[in-house]
């Protein structure tokens, strides 16, 4: 089978180049032919607010070039909005793969009026493809209100692809693992970290936006450790050796990150927003939180004291990833929409 697959990014530590190529991966070792466009062999303009639209435009530009080669496809699979235009003009059977409602983002970033429209663009795009997936339940419920037929096929991690070194810069380590940006909510994650008298190390691995503001914060108090964007592996290393991983968002999709955590049996604090409520039963399988400093703080806190609990909630989280979010599973189901679009044709 020949496969195209559109996405905004394929490499780097966010969680739809992870979820894309690990796909990719499992595809091609499985015999397929994969082509990709990514901005990573694609042109955009990298300025905030205008990435993701230059790609909406290139891309499109790259799969009608591709067309007019002589190109043919069996399956386009994009994902995201932005890699939407590109899936219509290309032929072959078009999957959409939604990681998070896009116009409820484009809102909380960019405005109710940008939100709005974004809502139009979505509706659109969504009537283009044969085929929509979400990577979360909530997202998937979200979309079929609307009246769109979902496929319900979550995110997922390679339990073979996780390091078995950790990492420690204290006998007490507490972790965030992601993009340094205001919907992630580490900004709130400081502020009551900061104000609490925990005598852990705060490890924020990662960039973004935030970065300056967050290290202006914390240029006083020598508990808080920067490490910057790290390659993937020598951010799980350091998850892997921490006490507690801390996922603060007031947005989420299906965290990428927040599965490694617990894949990684590292005993978790994520609050009550989007795919977290999904991934976690609170007080089963992690804690969920509201997103303000005092609630995330106590939670961590409560972990940091009660060992035993902690290694309860993080037992039963591995099993949950091993039994619903593991590759070799979720893989099974995409390969299966695949063959599924044979008989459509």
């Amino acid at each position: 089978m020949k496969i195209l697959m559109i996405t905004p990014k394929i490499s780097g530590i966010g969680g739809v180049a992870a979820h894309v190529s690990k796909l990719v991966e499992f595809l091609r070792r499985d015999g397929h032919e994969v082509g990709v466009i990514a901005s990573e062999n694609t042109p955009i303009v990298p300025v905030k607010g205008l990435m993701n639209p230059s790609f909406t435009a290139t891309s499109a530009l790259k799969a009608i070039y591709k067309r007019l080669r002589g190109e043919r496809f069996d399956v386009i699979h994009a994902h995201n909005i932005p890699s939407a235009l590109a899936m219509r003009v290309s032929s072959g059977y078009r999957v959409l793969t939604l990681h998070g409602v896009y116009s409820e983002q484009i809102g909380y970033l960019h405005g109710s009026a940008l939100g709005r429209l974004s809502r139009l663009v979505e509706r659109r795009a969504l009537r283009w493809a044969n085929a929509v997936t979400a990577v979360s339940s909530i997202v998937a419920e979200h979309y079929s209100k609307q009246g769109f037929k979902m496929v319900y096929i979550p995110n997922a991690i390679d339990l073979e692809d996780l390091p078995r070194e950790a990492k420690r810069f204290h006998d007490q380590q507490i972790v965030y693992n992601g993009r340094l940006s205001r919907e992630k909510g580490v900004d709130i994650l400081l502020e009551g970290f900061l104000n609490s008298d925990l005598k852990a190390k705060l490890v924020l691995i990662g960039s973004g936006p935030l970065e300056e503001k967050l290290r202006e914060m914390a240029r006083n108090d020598d508990r808080v450790i920067f490490t910057g964007q790290l390659p993937r592996q020598e951010a799980l290393k350091i998850v892997k050796g921490s006490d507690v991983f801390i996922l603060p968002s007031i947005y989420e999709g299906l965290s990428t990150a927040l599965l490694e955590a617990m894949a990684l049996e590292v005993p978790v604090v994520a609050t009550r927003v989007g795919g977290n409520t999904e991934l976690i039963t609170d007080g089963e399988t992690g804690l969920l939180v509201d997103p303000t400093p005092q609630e995330i703080i106590k939670a961590v806190s409560m972990l940091l004291q009660d060992k035993e609990r902690a290694k309860i909630l993080s037992e039963k989280a591995y099993q949950r990833v091993l039994e619903q979010y593991n590759w070799q599973v979720v893989y099974k189901k995409y390969r299966s929409l695949y063959f599924n679009s044979d008989s459509q044709k």
